[in-house]
């Protein structure tokens, strides 16, 4: 809340937050950057608890929504939103969201095998839809007018410096909305990562479960993009670091959502801090610290 072009002190900020102060800066504090580190948070925290969700489900560490490709569908609404349509803010966010819940269906439909989706079907299927969908985002951006493929460009690296209230309260009511509905299902989802037919005997109905966090993820991860737009990485790596922090087993949904938002908001703190007053926006940030990040992973997979 003090870093910026403006530089303000704690009391400044503070006085600001009461209504206090001078009109500049309760224009720069609450106008502009109480609205984006709230959208901060709470992106980061749909990321963290989608990113646990989909590992979970997939039973696999590579398993979050960026990887298996349901944020690129989420794109593609935003996408087709901004250069067919010439549609900007909620709207585009709404495509999003909308985008991205249709890439999931898809996905879940064509990894179902005798009625049972999850593990490496649901991964190897929606990295081959995200491909496919990637591919149909450049098509598109290739044949926009330059200015309105430069908007979407922009859209598409994932940042929090355009982020305004509405979309801070969109990010906040869809966390708090779905947030207890898949927190409810952490216990089962613990039961299900021990095996379908096991949990079975313990009376999990595993496919309604499965389903029903699949969806949840989805709609986190939908949320995430329609406010931030695509952001990398974080989804990944919360889930991985609280494993490691918590040191025990299950599926740890409300700890990965704090280590998402944590992540996030670092992120774009270290973003704005870089030397030379180069300012990146937080999705090229968390790209370039999330790739070393999967190499490392990818690296120590078998001590895992």
């Amino acid at each position: 809340m003090t870093v910026g072009t403006i530089v303000l002190t704690w009391n400044e900020v503070v006085e600001a937050l009461f209504g206090e102060g001078s009109d500049r800066n309760r224009l720069v504090v609450v106008g502009i950057r109480l609205p984006r580190w709230t959208s901060g948070v709470f992106v980061g925290a749909c990321l963290g608890m989608s990113g646990s969700i989909f590992q979970s489900i997939s039973r696999n560490i590579l398993g979050s929504p960026d990887v298996i490709g349901f944020t690129t569908g989420a794109a593609t609404g935003a996408i087709v939103e901004i250069v067919v349509r010439g549609g900007s803010g909620m709207s585009v966010a709404i495509a999003a969201f909308v985008s991205g819940l249709v890439t999931a269906t898809v996905v879940y439909l064509l990894s179902r095998r005798g009625g049972v989706t999850g593990g490496f079907r649901l991964v190897l299927v929606g990295i081959g839809v995200g491909s496919v969908l990637a591919s149909v985002n450049t098509l598109i951006l290739a044949r926009a007018n330059i200015d309105v493929a430069f908007t979407a460009q922009q859209w598409l690296v994932g940042s929090l410096n355009a982020a305004t209230w509405p979309q801070a309260r969109l990010a906040m009511i869809g966390f708090v909305l779905l947030a207890p509905l898949v927190t409810l299902l952490a216990r089962p989802a613990t039961l299900i990562e021990m095996g379908d037919d096991l949990s079975q005997q313990l009376g999990v109905s595993v496919e309604r479960v499965r389903r029903m966090l699949l969806f949840g993820g989805v709609g986190l991860a939908a949320i995430a993009v329609a406010v931030a737009g695509p952001i990398a990485f974080v989804a990944l790596a919360a889930p991985q670091l609280v494993r490691r922090i918590v040191g025990t087993g299950g599926v740890h949904m409300l700890t990965s959502a704090f280590m998402g938002a944590a992540l996030l908001v670092s992120a774009d703190l270290a973003a704005q801090k870089l030397p030379f007053n180069v300012a990146l926006p937080v999705g090229l940030m968390t790209g370039v610290i999330g790739g070393v990040y999967l190499l490392v992973l990818l690296t120590r997979v078998g001590d895992t």
